[in-house]
């Protein structure tokens, strides 16, 4: 049964700081029952949307962008999700007066905690489905959804399919209204030109269907969504902020053409830098999605750019392919003939142009599928047959501890990537990326620095970290009593230190 709230929330705190903006997001009080929903025949998958592809044109007037805002918000949906958290006070990741120096009780036991969060989705068939990202729903035990000009309502949804590549996810209604849902109409994301006009319409810092408008920055940036795995996105100067992530980004025909994901900022806020996911990529998954599984191949190799200084060295005629670094044991290339240094030039009769021409070719081919690679191995070219792997993107790449070993004497810190649980407890927007320390050790430079378990370090020396690894990287380019800089990011903001290099 859909719920109504007695009180639509106990109040919005945005909290603005020199370096940062935090938000308090509230939670729905006293809520009773109603019998304003109805349950939703789950049998019928979501019809393919219909893509418009027929270039933009005509004019911008005084009432466009009102036009389109009036005409598209009420698809636009509000979502709120409930996660548990497990607390361990003596494990990274739990209490969280850890990470700000108090001690843990003595003989405390671990519990579970709500965190609450707030992401934007939009309906894409009137039987209840609604597109969002995955990392809005990751991990939730409960998903409420809200409707513009229905705010007193809250309606539970179930994730039906989601893909971390995309950061995409599928949501059904199990109860829904008992009006006709208002569906979004799909552009053609190949149209899209730099200096196109578009519109976002999403839930910022809990402000429920705010409409921003900018350009198109950019398009095919590539953007890492899983660590080694970049995805192709467009960027935009629309503001985009937490609360954004799931949301439409529309043409000026007020058809959807990306969903917004991630913004780039120094501070929990938007810089005019953000990035959204071409609906083409979405719309040809939506049939996996619906079926609960998102299948996509490997060849199981880790490759490297071809650069204009060493093309000619790899008997290349001009800067094409990518390199095998790696090959990984038992997988598809370790069964073939595929050996490192050799230059991938093509993919089944196709040319690659670079990583991420290869990348985006193998993950798209059906596991247990033959191709052919034209590679060039000292120069001399020849073909090289693999069976298509299946890419497991749950435990591809794994977040893991970077023990301080790994790091050059003189830090003391042991760091771990940022995951989306740790992200949640530390109230960071989605798609932060950075190192976490895990671990001080007592009297050491790190801690002589002001560094704590639980920050988050996002650079060093100025240059933009995103994983322990590249952490690791900076910081062992510090030499013996030198300083290194660090950016990092608590719970209540970003703090600048400064820790000498024993």
């Amino acid at each position: 049964m859909a719920t109504r709230k007695s009180a639509l929330f106990s109040g919005v705190l945005i909290a603005v700081t020199s370096l940062a903006i935090g938000v308090v997001i509230t939670a729905r009080l006293d809520l009773v029952s109603s019998s304003a929903a109805q349950t939703v025949d789950r049998s019928a998958p979501p019809a393919m949307p219909v893509m418009n592809s027929a270039p933009i044109t005509g004019q911008l007037t005084a009432t466009t962008f009102r036009d389109i805002a009036k005409a598209q918000t009420p698809m636009v949906v509000n979502i709120r999700t409930e996660a548990l958290q497990r607390s361990e006070p003596t494990e990274f990741g739990g209490d969280l007066r850890r990470f700000f120096g108090d001690p843990p009780e003595q003989g405390q036991q671990p519990r579970e905690e709500t965190t609450v969060a707030a992401g934007t989705g939009f309906v894409i068939d009137k039987a209840g489905y609604i597109l969002t990202n995955n990392h809005v729903v990751e991990d939730a035990t409960k998903i409420e959804v809200t409707f513009f000009g229905d705010d007193d309502e809250a309606y539970e949804a179930r994730v039906v399919g989601r893909d971390r590549l995309t950061d995409s996810a599928l949501l059904e209604l199990t109860e829904r209204p008992d009006y006709p849902l208002p569906e979004a109409k799909f552009g053609d994301s190949t149209q899209i030109s730099a200096g196109d006009w578009v519109m976002a319409i999403g839930n910022p810092f809990g402000l429920g269907h705010t409409v921003t408008v900018g350009v198109v920055s950019a398009v095919g940036r590539p953007f890492e969504q899983v660590r080694g795995r970049s995805q192709s996105v467009i960027q935009t100067d629309a503001a985009i902020n937490p609360g954004n992530s799931g949301g439409p980004l529309l043409n000026l025909r007020g058809e959807v053409v990306g969903i917004n994901t991630a913004i780039v900022s120094d501070r929990p806020g938007n810089l005019g830098i953000g990035f959204a996911v071409p609906i083409n990529t979405v719309r040809s998954l939506l049939p996996q999605l619906h079926s609960g599984r998102v299948t996509r191949g490997l060849i199981g190799v880790s490759i490297l750019p071809v650069t204009r200084d060493d093309f000619e060295d790899l008997g290349l005629s001009e800067r094409v392919g990518a390199i095998v670094s790696t090959i990984s044991r038992n997988g598809p290339a370790d069964d073939s003939d595929l050996e490192p240094g050799d230059v991938i030039v093509s993919y089944d009769g196709e040319r690659i142009d670079d990583v991420e021409s290869l990348q985006g070719k193998v993950v798209d081919t059906r596991p247990g599928t033959v191709v052919e690679l034209g590679v060039y191995r000292d120069g001399v070219p020849m073909t090289v047959p693999i069976t298509i792997g299946e890419l497991d993107l749950e435990n591809d790449g794994q977040r893991t501890a970077v023990e301080a070993e790994d790091l050059d004497t003189g830090f003391g810190v042991t760091l771990q990537d940022l995951t989306a649980e740790n992200a949640r407890e530390l109230r960071l927007p989605g798609g932060t990326a950075g190192a976490v320390v895990t671990g001080v050790e007592p009297g050491g430079a790190a801690q002589a620095g002001g560094v704590r378990p639980g920050d988050v370090i996002t650079a060093v020396n100025r240059q933009p970290v995103a994983t322990a690894a590249e952490a690791v990287r900076e910081l062992n380019e510090v030499g013996s009593g030198r300083t290194a800089f660090l950016l990092i990011l608590r719970r209540d903001g970003e703090v600048f230190l400064r820790v000498r290099k024993e």
